[in-house]
Order: structure tokens, then sequence, then C-alpha cells
């Protein structure tokens, strides 16, 4: 180290004086210092004050200048060094000299930006302000097509600055995209796919950019799709399909670009990678199996892309989803019932998929997963069975499959979201299947649970779906024991909270199955409806001018059903129900009009 000291106190002198020689033999020790031990050396240079004196020698027409960048370069490869590089003004200078046709000092330049801005806000901050990236971005546009291998080392230092500036920055990030980076950088992954170290640059270039949703647009508008496929397909190597893989996962995030990719041919693709990694034990391998059935499941979320490979049911990689579901290995599992759930997204594909039996494929993977309990793969496959329930034709198939038995058998879970699935599914199974309504709701195993789920204050969800459900339940069956089901079971206080519900739909089941109630069973709901309120809630609703005209209308029918209950008729009458609904008549609906009409006549003969 006495050798950097003392070329350091001579650089100090000859920095004032323009004698080249003895510089040019002070900058060789320093990058042999660095290059030996690069910390030590850097205190030493920040402790001697060198970097203030850089700035003079950075001249674009000294033969010194690419030693010194490559020193910049070098010293902030250290993060207490890049404030310090700032502090000391070399950015404005380095900057000038990204305007040189030099190769070696452009190199060096773009070394000692991007280390600078790495990690660094001040570095960042001040290339910004100097205008760097910008003339750094008309540089590639202006070499991307040139595959010299000297050009290649320039263009992969100039990706790296790009991305050591921009990284995790969204501002600067959108700066890139405005400037029209994406575009070229896709081109120069076309033609400089033969070299690693630039290829890579650009794939980690896309993963920053990928993630801001305005760049997703300009993907959308170039080749990216095309390019990034035919790469995956020369790879061979865990890690550089996993590269690809993290640009793939936010692209696809897109539509457009989710149908580009399955026009590509990434689907094949993944599914070669799951046949080849299924049966693996290596991490990469699990790792790969993973990423590779997410991003096909990923692929479906798009409407176009989705129905593309459906192929009415008759497409190979419909087909090979579905063989996942018997599968042994619970990612695939995973994989394929969230497939199903995608593919069911319309009433065609639906019916389709329960006449040719997929159903039972869906029960017999739930059946083993009763004991085994993956949460995950639960979840999936109710939500498959709940969207293939959606096709009024589908139920009582489904109904007649043991659905309702199978899903029942889930009913101990104290998981939220298989919870909220299977009451999501038991209520779309019963909508219209009056029989299957009556069976349920005399369950009195469901009807408790149901109860017992309508208070989970911390699931709002699962809440909501148990309200629904006990509403639906009345609703289908119009059946007076399993009204007498859910008054046992001390469902109708939760039936009055959810006719207070912000969801007008909610509101409106809830009002409606309260006037099934009183229709059916009046005297055993009588003491629910006086201690939830019932009466008061009603008026509100009646009250406030915001209730839609259904809400008023199911209000005032619900109030004509309770009026033949001594104690509720009185609460009627001690709140002067009459005054607002002589208002109501006048309503420009025509159907709450002459319903107001009709209460007050009631409310009238019965005072």
């Amino acid at each position: 180290m006495d050798n950097l000291s003392e070329a350091l106190e001579k650089l100090k002198l000859a920095s004032t004086d323009s004698a080249t020689d003895s510089v040019e033999s002070c900058l060789d020790c320093l990058l042999k210092a660095l290059a030996n031990n690069n910390t030590e050396a850097s205190v030493k240079i920040q402790e001697m004050g060198i970097l203030p004196l850089l700035p003079t020698l950075l001249n674009p027409q000294s033969s010194c200048t690419p030693k010194v960048a490559n020193i910049i370069a070098e010293v902030a490869k250290n993060e207490f060094m890049r404030s310090t590089c700032v502090e000391a003004g070399l950015i404005p200078p380095l900057i000038q000299l990204l305007n040189s046709s030099d190769q070696e000092v452009l190199l060096q330049t773009g070394r000692a930006l991007g280390n600078i801005c790495y990690d660094s806000h001040e570095g960042r901050s001040a290339v910004d302000l100097a205008g760097g990236a910008q003339i750094v971005a008309e540089h590639i546009k202006s070499l991307f097509q040139n595959t010299e291998p000297e050009n290649e080392k320039l263009l992969t230092v100039f990706c790296g600055m790009l991305m050591n500036y921009s990284n995790d920055n969204d501002s600067l990030q959108a700066q890139l995209i405005n400037m029209g980076v994406i575009p070229t950088l896709v081109k120069l992954l076309g033609i400089h796919s033969h070299n690693t170290a630039l290829t890579e640059m650009c794939l980690i270039a896309f993963g920053n950019l990928a993630e801001l949703e305005s760049s997703k647009e300009q993907f959308a508008s170039t080749n990216i799709a095309e390019e990034l496929v035919r790469l995956f397909q020369k790879q061979t190597e865990h890690e550089k399909k996993e590269m690809i893989f993290e640009v793939l996962a936010p692209l696809a995030e897109n539509d457009l670009i989710k149908l580009q990719l399955v026009e590509a041919g990434l689907v094949e693709c993944l599914l070669d990678v799951v046949a080849q990694t299924v049966d693996g034990e290596r991490e990469e391998d699990i790792a790969q199996l993973k990423t590779a059935s997410d991003l096909m499941v990923l692929l479906l979320l798009g409407d176009e892309s989705m129905q593309k490979l459906f192929e009415g049911g008759k497409g190979s990689v419909f087909q090979r989803v579905l063989s996942w579901i018997p599968s042994h290995n619970h990612q695939l599992q995973l994989a394929g019932a969230l497939a199903i759930a995608n593919f069911a997204r319309n009433d065609g594909n639906c019916i389709h998929m329960v006449d040719t039996g997929i159903v039972q494929k869906l029960l017999e993977l739930l059946d083993r997963h009763v004991e085994e309990g993956n949460v995950t793969v639960q979840h999936a496959a109710l939500s498959a069975l709940r969207n293939l329930a959606i096709p009024v034709v589908n139920k009582s198939k489904m109904l007649s499959a043991g659905v309702a038995d199978v899903v029942l058998k889930f009913l101990q879970s104290e998981m939220p979201p298989v919870q909220f699935k299977l009451l999501g599914t038991l209520r779309m199974l019963i909508d219209t299947q009056a029989e299957a309504a009556d069976q349920l709701g005399t369950n009195g195993k469901l009807v408790e649970r149901l109860v017992e789920w309508c208070e989970a204050k911390d699931h709002a969800g699962v809440m909501g779906e148990s309200n629904r459900l006990l509403s639906a339940l009345i609703r289908h069956s119009k059946s007076k024991e399993v009204v007498r089901s859910v008054i046992q079971g001390g469902g109708v206080k939760h039936l009055v909270t959810m006719a207070t519900s912000e969801h007008m739909i909610m509101q409106n089941e809830a009002l409606v199955a309260l006037g099934l109630i009183a229709a059916l069973d009046l005297v055993a709901a009588e003491k629910d409806f006086v201690g939830a309120n019932l009466v008061s809630v009603l008026h509100k609703l009646l009250s406030d001018e915001r209730s839609a005209p259904e809400i008023k209308y199911n209000s005032m029918i619900l109030i004509c059903a309770v009026m033949g209950s001594e104690p509720l008729h009185k609460e009627v009458q001690s709140l002067a129900f009459i005054d607002v609904v002589s208002k109501l008549r006048a309503h420009e609906n025509k159907t709450v009009s002459h319903q107001a009409s009709l209460t007050e006549q009631r409310l009238t003969a019965q005072s």
C-alpha cells in the first residue's frame, strides 16, 4: 500500500500539471492496487481526496481518460463510495464522455456510470439530471444491429447501466419506456441471442420494465413473445429457464401478450417442462414444475387465450391439463384444478366439461384431500366445481353426481378460503333446485355451521357467503321444514342483519327469505323477529331515500306479512309506518307505488 500512497501523492501533483506519462503510471498503480484489494484501495483514495481531482483528468482528448473512468468504475463497486463519487462532481464529465466515439472510453464510462447508479439514489438522480440515460439509449439504438464482439461487450455494459439506473424505481423505468427502449431491446435480443452475457442483461432489463403496467402496451407491439419462446426452446440450464420465466410471468398478466405467447408456442414448452420435471426430486425440478404449471394457469386467465386452448374441449392442451388432476403430484393437481376453473368461465365450456365427466375427476381429487388436507388443492377443486355449477342445465347433473355430499365433507375445515369456496359451490348448486335446497336446508350440521360462520367478523367473505347460502336455502326450497330448521339454528337474526348490508343484492335476498319465514311460520319466528328489531330495520329501509325500488317493495311485503303477529303489529303502529308508506304512493316506480297503496290499506285496516 506504500506504493499506492506514493502514487496518490504523485497523482495529486501531476493532475495540476499535464505531464501525461507520470499521470499514466500513477493510474496504472491505482488500477493494480484496486485489483489487489478494492475496498482498502478505495478507502485510501477517499482519504487522500483524490476523487475531486479526477474530473479534470476526464478529458475527451486525453489518452488517460479510459483509465480514469476504469478507476471510477472499480471504486464505485463499493457502496460507501457511490455518493462520494457524486459529491466529487464526477457525473457531468462522465456524461460528457458518452459523446465520445472511442469504444474504450464509452465502455469504461458506461461501467463507471452503471456502478455509481447501482442501488444509489444519489447516483441515479445525478445521472437523471445530466440526461445520461437518454444518451445511452440513443447509443443502444444506433449500435444494436452490429454483432462484432467488441460492440456486443459495449451493448452489454450500456444495457447494464440502464438496468442499474432504473432498477426498482418506477419513475425512472417509466422514463426509459417513454424513450422507447423496449422495442430496441426486443430487436437486440433477437439479433444477439447467441451472446449469453448480453441476452442475460436484456432479460434482467425486461424483468424490471415488465413490472410496470405502462410497459405492457409497448411489449405487446413487439415480437417479444416469439423471441422469448425461441430463446426458451434453446435453453438446457435451469438458471437460464428461470430467468426467462421471470420475464414471462409479469408479461403474461396482459391479455394480448397471453394470446401472443400461446400463438408463439409457449404452452408446448411449458407442457414439456412439466413432463420432464414431474417425477424429479431435485429442488430445481420442483421449482420448474411449479413455475411452468403456474404460468400455464396464468395464460388461461385471458378469455381469448383460454378459448384458443380449449378448442371446443378437443384441444390437446386441454386434454393434457385434464391428466394432471389424477396425478400423484400436489402441484400438478392444483394447477389442473385451477386450469379447469379457468376453462369454466363460460356456459358452453362448463356444459361440455360436465357432459364429459370432469366432475367425477374433481370429486375423486377432493376425496383424496379430505384426509391429506392440502388446502390449496381443496380451494382450487371447489373453485372449479363452483364455476361448473353456474349454468342451470349443469346443476341437477352435478347434484346427481353427488357433488353436494363430497363438498359437505369439508364442513369441518377451519381454513377461510376453503370455507368461502364451499359456501359458494353449495349456493350455486341449489339455485333453482328446490329438492336440493330442501335436503341441505334440513341438514342440522350445515345450518349450525352456517350460523356460526355468519359471525366470522374477521372473514367478511365467509360471513357474506354464509348469509347468502342461509337465505338461498329458504328462497329456493320455500319449505316450512327449512324455515323451521333455520329458526331453530338461530339464523333469523343474521338474515335481519343481512337486510342492512351495503350490497343491494344481499339486502334483497335477505328480505325475500325473511318474507318466506313470515309467510310459512310467523309464530315460530316471532320471538327472533322482535329480538332482532326487524320492524325498526324495515322502517329505516323504507325511510332511506337511497334504498333501491326492490328493497322498498320487499320491505312493504314483509311489513304486511308480520302484521299477523301481535307484538310485531304493535311495533309497526308505534313507528308510524303509515306516514312513510303513504309518501311511497307517489314513487316513480309503478310496482313500488302500487305496493305502497296496498300496504297503506292493510295498515289502515289493522290500526
